[in-house]
């Protein structure tokens, strides 16, 4: 979460006169994250978190988002829940940006995960991915193989300055995996940003899951690759098969891979450090003036992609058959 535009205190009361939420209390941004601006929002009722969708957002694409966060809780995955206006709109614009209001989570994401934590979220993911199977909306993964190479476009001017031949580095796995990514994969909607920030707990209960803002239809095990690289992984960079194991073991009691998805396990896991490396680097380059916003170190996943490549087989990272 991160602040990009500040909200006035007319505009808000203006946007808050069309719901009926409570007396507004308080209202303060989250600083923490690098998408959209978040606020947390305390009425007289609860605590709702109000987001401002930037950068990579589209608006056409909320929909979707708001829809799948409905459909999700119906089917008991526990996530935020899109507050209506009296009007029933789950969407409208503040401060010139597309704004909702969705309901607030009781946890705290973990910053040191263990071997529990990382179970739990593989159970999640599975249940997430059988939960989403019926939803209608579709949403192409604007993030995945084809919208690699403007983000290296974006970034690679500057890209030495992060770190020396960062730029060749990132070109050539770009050009490795457009040349080997998994296709025919079983596919459905997927989270695409599991990310500790984005899952809460209660001690080690996994309490919900939160934003849904790159959510999309691609090959699910491309979701358990991304969260290979964002939980299985020490402060240091150094993969640990235990935690590795704990998530795909439990992953695979709620939904079993495919021998397809286990032998693309190791590609689709050096797409994601990919991924997440390039965007990273784009917004470590870009970060607007004024914006209350930490942009994360893109060579974190330079160093989990040098893992990846190093990798023989998904029993590397821990998968028992």
């Amino acid at each position: 979460m991160a602040v990009y535009t500040e909200v006035s205190d007319d505009a808000l009361r203006d946007f808050l006169a069309l719901y009926d939420i409570g007396e507004v209390i308080s209202f303060k941004g989250i600083a923490e994250g690098v998408e959209n601006s978040n606020f947390l929002l305390r009425t007289r009722r609860a605590q709702f978190i109000l987001t401002l969708y930037e950068k990579r957002v589209r608006a056409a694409d909320l929909p979707f988002f708001v829809g799948l966060m409905e459909h999700l809780a119906e089917r008991g995955v526990t996530c935020p829940q899109p507050v209506r206006n009296r009007a029933g709109e789950a969407l409208g614009t503040l401060a010139g940006r597309p704004a909702a209001i969705v309901t607030f989570l009781d946890g705290l994401w973990v910053r040191r995960p263990n071997v529990v934590h990382c179970g739990a979220v593989g159970g999640a993911l599975a249940r997430m991915h059988l939960a989403g199977a019926d939803f209608q909306l579709t949403r192409a993964n604007a993030l995945s193989v084809a919208g690699w190479p403007p983000l290296l476009r974006a970034a690679d001017a500057r890209a030495d300055e992060v770190a020396p031949r960062l730029r060749d580095e990132s070109a050539n796995e770009l050009a490795f995996l457009e040349a080997h990514w998994p296709v025919g994969l079983p596919a459905g909607i997927i989270h695409a940003d599991l990310f500790n920030d984005n899952v809460f707990f209660l001690g080690e209960t996994l309490s919900g899951l939160i934003d849904f803002y790159f959510a999309c239809n691609d090959a699910l095990a491309y979701d358990l690759a991304i969260c290979l690289c964002a939980w299985c992984f020490e402060p240091d960079n150094a993969f640990n098969v235990s935690k590795g194991r704990a998530l795909i073991s439990a992953y695979e009691r709620v939904r079993p891979l495919t021998e397809a998805e286990v032998a693309a396990l190791p590609i689709l896991s050096r797409g994601a450090a990919l991924r997440f490396m390039l965007t990273r680097l784009v917004d470590w380059l870009n970060v607007p003036p004024g914006a209350k916003v930490a942009p994360k170190n893109p060579l974190e996943y330079r160093d989990k992609l040098r893992f990846h490549q190093r990798v023989k087989s998904a029993a590397d990272y821990g998968l028992v058959r």
